[in-house]
């Protein structure tokens, strides 16, 4: 089994059965919707509610800081109270577009991590041109209080991964793992332990090859998956056996969920 850890399936409202039908001919089970925004924590709540095999996060993308500077950290633990939620965010930097400043990102981040932290739940950072400030706030929020943490489609240095996992954060990578010109990330992959390793589609974007240029969707996380699995030194069916035994270590919630499913 594969899991997506990082999709955004409201960009698939109308095609939600066929591509959760994609996802599980390509030995994709389960996946979890990430949410951009906290104020549309209904649409992500009921798109997990739609099908068993989907999980969701609260939480507000940096891009989307200055939308909502104001969401507080008991209305972010409130949400994650539905039985469905099983992390907060995305949250964290991104100073590629010049949209909020970072200031407000900054705040907003650290409204995330505290309702991580609160309620035990893993974050999902988005990290993006930021390295620097990104490192900066981990090790300072990491002093106040431990929180777990995923650093999700992995795309910056080597020195965040390390400082990363230095503090006991998982890494996620997405379809720029297998792009012709990503040998830095397949070394940074190469370098991560194996037991921190995650695999997403970050989709509808980042397709990876051998479908780049195509709308991405969560059955696409089995070339990144395979991709990873050369980079290692191991068969892919290991490799869905180890990513899939992280996430559900990191995301405790769902593992729960799924052992109750069972019986």
């Amino acid at each position: 089994m594969l899991i997506d850890s990082h999709c955004h399936l409201d960009y698939f409202d109308r095609e939600f059965d066929d591509v959760l039908a994609r996802a599980d001919a390509a030995g994709v089970r389960r996946m979890v919707t990430i949410a951009t925004n906290v104020r549309k924590a209904g649409v992500y709540q009921a798109l997990a509610e739609r099908d068993p095999r989907v999980w969701f996060t609260v939480g507000t993308h940096p891009l989307h800081a200055g939308e909502e500077p104001d969401v507080t950290v008991d209305e972010i633990v409130a949400l994650t109270r539905h039985p469905r939620c099983v992390g907060v965010g995305e949250a964290g930097l991104d100073y590629f577009y010049d949209r909020d400043p970072p200031e407000v990102q900054k705040a907003v981040f650290r409204t995330n991590i505290a309702a991580a932290r609160v309620t035990g739940l893993p974050l999902v950072i988005h990290a993006r041109k930021a390295d620097d400030d990104m490192i900066a706030i981990l090790r300072e929020e990491m002093e106040k209080g431990p929180f777990s943490a995923l650093l999700h489609c992995f795309s910056s240095g080597a020195e965040l991964a390390r400082v990363g996992v230095e503090l006991g954060l998982y890494v996620s990578f997405s379809g720029i793992l297998t792009f012709p010109k990503s040998q830095e990330i397949r070394d940074i992959a190469a370098s991560i332990p194996m037991d921190r390793l995650l695999v997403e589609t970050d989709s509808p974007y980042l397709a990876p090859v051998p479908v780049r240029g195509k709308r991405c969707e969560p059955a696409y996380v089995a070339h990144t998956a395979a991709v990873l699995a050369q980079v290692r030194g191991v068969s892919p069916e290991e490799m869905a056996r180890q990513t899939t035994e992280n996430f559900f270590r990191l995301f405790r919630k769902a593992a729960a969920l799924e052992q109750a499913a069972q019986g």
